[in-house]
C-alpha cells in the first residue's frame, strides 16, 4: 500500500498510456510520457512526493536516465542535491561502480562519490521498479559512497516481476502499484 495520497495515485494513473506489445510481443508497456506533457498533473505529481518525503531526505539520486527527469525536479521543489547514478562510461571519475544481472545479462551502473556527503539521506527515484536490481545496484552504490539509502520513490510499480522482495529491508514507496 502506498503512503501517498490516493489524488496523487488517481492523478498519475490516470495519466498512464498503456501501449500493447512494446517493446516486444507480448509485454504491456506502462508509458508515463503523457504525465509528464502535461504541466500541471507534471507539478502536482513532483509536489505530492516532495510533500511526502519533506525532512525525512537530504538528497535524491535519480537513476539514468527515466529517472533524471523525475528526480532533478524533485530535487529543485525540495531545495536539496542530486546526485547521478549512470550506466558505466558515462561519468568522468573517479567513479565507483556495481555489476547486476538483468533478466538477460548484466550491466553497471556507476556514482562519483564525491557526490555523496557522508551520513547524507539518499532516496533512489526512479520511474518503474521491476525486478530490483537496478535499484539494488543504486542502494550499493549510495551506502558505498558513504551515504544512507533512504529508500526507493517510482511512479509504477510492477509487483509482479518480485521487484520489491528483492529490495527486502528498504523503504519502497511507489505512486501506482500494477499486479
Amino acid at each position: 500500500m502506498s503512503g501517498f495520497p490516493q489524488e496523487l495515485t488517481d492523478l498519475v494513473n490516470s495519466k498512464i498510456r498503456l501501449k500493447e506489445d512494446f517493446p516486444a510481443p507480448g509485454v504491456l508497456f506502462r508509458d508515463i510520457t503523457p504525465l509528464m506533457s502535461d504541466g500541471e498533473a507534471f507539478k502536482k505529481t513532483i509536489d505530492g512526493i516532495a510533500q511526502y518525503y519533506d525532512g525525512k531526505i537530504d538528497a535524491v539520486a535519480g537513476l539514468e536516465s527515466r529517472g533524471f527527469i523525475l528526480s532533478a525536479p524533485l530535487a529543485y521543489a525540495m531545495g536539496i542535491g542530486m546526485v547521478t547514478i549512470r550506466k558505466a562510461g558515462r561519468l568522468p571519475g573517479p567513479i565507483i561502480g556495481v555489476d547486476y544481472e538483468l533478466e538477460y545479462g548484466t550491466a553497471r551502473m556507476e556514482v562519483q562519490p564525491f557526490t555523496v556527503e557522508d551520513g547524507q539521506r539518499v532516496l533512489v527515484v526512479d520511474d518503474v521498479l521491476a525486478t530490483g536490481g537496478t535499484a539494488n545496484a543504486a542502494f550499493q552504490l549510495v551506502e558505498g559512497s558513504g551515504g544512507i539509502a533512504a529508500g526507493l520513490c517510482v511512479l509504477v510499480e510492477l509487483a509482479g516481476l518480485g521487484g520489491r522482495e528483492r529490495l527486502n529491508g528498504y523503504d519502497i514507496e511507489s505512486v501506482v502499484t500494477f499486479d
